[in-house]
């Protein structure tokens, strides 16, 4: 018997909801116990992670960030007289010019780096591609944790965090702390002086700095600016457990 619309919309459900099924991190408190529950966006976790993407991210982020302003002087801008230093014949030493050659100390250098523009062009859909990519694939890896939002009204006290790291045995990892938006808050004066954690606004987040992050802690508010942002999208998708 071929099945009918109505049953064909309920298995397309149904299917949907088997594959946003398991799309939940815990969250932690600052006290290290799991209070519950975040539920995740498929359309930035469950991608399809694509390795030649992610390595051509990598290759041009690294590319971009390169100042390129070493420069070096070649025999004519090296200071210094023009006269040849000694006569053509008669000395029994080598021929040479002035000093400024690059054979004598203080000369001028030879094929040395000059100033140059290192940038290279990855477009933005490429770029947020590569950002799900690597989001969806440290999720498999199990390597995203939510915290608490009650992190963000805690004592400055790098001693917290420590602990908090230790207790949900994270101290001895890297880990990227992804806020709401970077603002003078106690989290920032408390985690910043630890040497194994980096902080970045969910806005702000990118590929590389997650493939660097041994794990990427989010806190619960970043979640809805970090949907909002990429997706375009407002809507809540915090679900805790009671």
């Amino acid at each position: 018997m071929p099945r009918t619309k109505k049953a064909i919309k309920a298995v397309k459900k149904t299917e949907t909801k088997k594959s946003s099924a398991g799309l939940t991190i815990p969250v932690y408190d600052l006290n290290g116990k799991e209070k519950g529950t975040v539920e995740l966006a498929k359309e930035i976790f469950a991608v399809e992670s694509s390795p030649k993407l992610l390595a051509q991210y990598v290759r041009v982020y690294l590319a971009n960030r390169r100042q390129g302003t070493a420069s070096t002087k070649t025999r004519s801008e090296v200071t210094g007289s023009t006269r040849k230093i000694y006569k053509q014949k008669g000395t029994g030493r080598a021929r040479h010019g002035d000093i400024k050659a690059p054979i004598f100390v203080g000369g001028g250098t030879v094929g040395g780096p000059k100033p140059q523009d290192y940038s290279l062009k990855f477009n933005k859909k490429q770029t947020k591609i590569a950002l799900f990519s690597a989001l969806s694939l440290k999720f498999k890896e199990q390597g995203i944790l939510g915290l608490s939002n009650e992190l963000m009204k805690m004592e400055a006290k790098t001693k917290l965090i420590a602990n908090l790291l230790k207790l949900i045995g994270l101290e001895k990892k890297r880990v990227l702390f992804v806020l709401p938006k970077i603002q003078k808050s106690n989290l920032i004066l408390a985690a910043r002086n630890l040497p194994n954690i980096s902080l970045i606004d969910a806005t702000s987040i990118n590929a590389y700095e997650i493939l660097k992050s041994g794990k990427v802690a989010v806190i619960e508010e970043a979640f809805p600016v970090l949907e909002k942002h990429f997706l375009g999208k407002n809507k809540l998708i915090n679900k805790h457990e009671n």
